[in-house]
């Protein structure tokens, strides 16, 4: 229905939350998917391999073994994150530089391993996993929110850069969404929080990949490139 059926895709941070729905409902539209762990492998995958995207000649080598074992790379979800959060004033060196490290460098890391396969292919899609923090900023999150915000401009670079290829390059935004972080808030937080969203619900992590989905499309988003979607449940309307 998407095109996707024995497309390769890979998709990092894929053992849990919306990485693991990513790759689950990549593999349901016929997609032969790849991802990367830090710590445990997840349940669904045709191939899961142990690097971390803060390394550049991992993710190379991590890319070259996606594309022997499994055939050429079409799409990519640069979905892997973390959180260390504090208010500017508290907040130590280490704890910046990992969030941006992770979050950020890890995006360029893993489009620039894909990037020149694509390019010589002359097709391929890669869908960049940003954040509401990262389109409005969020209390408590300088380092989350900035490393979000980079994604979205480098994505949106990467589309420009791409575009001449048939290389396009997107960006979904997801808002609060059932994952450990929310089901560890407290009670009183959660309702607070509802009560900013429009929907009055958080949103379930297939609805992020779902979104992937269609931006990896080569059907359903064919002339679609350098855009944000932003699945938030109206919370953020740009």
């Amino acid at each position: 229905m998407l095109g996707l059926e024995d497309k390769v895709v890979l998709v990092t941070g894929g053992n849990h939350g919306i990485g693991a729905a990513v790759v689950e409902v990549l593999e349901d539209f016929g997609a032969k998917v790849a991802y990367n762990y830090r710590s445990e492998p997840g349940p669904r995958g045709s191939l899961g391999v142990k690097v971390d995207v803060t390394d550049a000649e991992g993710m190379k080598a991590f890319a070259e073994q996606v594309e022997n074992e499994l055939g050429p790379i079409y799409g990519v979800v640069a979905n892997a994150g973390v959180i260390r959060d504090n208010l500017i004033l508290n907040m130590p060196d280490e704890d910046w530089d990992f969030v941006v490290n992770v979050n950020l460098k890890g995006a360029f890391n893993t489009a620039r391993a894909v990037l020149p396969k694509m390019y010589e292919r002359k097709e391929g899609s890669l869908v960049f996993i940003s954040s509401l923090g990262g389109q409005r900023g969020n209390m408590g999150q300088a380092n989350y929110s900035a490393s979000k915000a980079g994604m979205i401009g480098l994505a949106q670079t990467i589309s420009q850069e791409a575009a001449r290829f048939g290389v396009r390059c997107n960006t979904v935004a997801p808002g609060y969404t059932k994952t450990d972080i929310i089901k560890g808030i407290p009670e009183k937080v959660e309702q607070a929080l509802l009560k900013q969203i429009p929907l009055r619900r958080f949103a379930d992590p297939k609805e992020m990949a779902w979104a992937s989905a269609f931006f990896l499309s080569p059907t359903a988003s064919s002339y679609v490139t350098g855009q944000i979607l932003g699945v938030n449940g109206g919370q953020y309307m740009s």
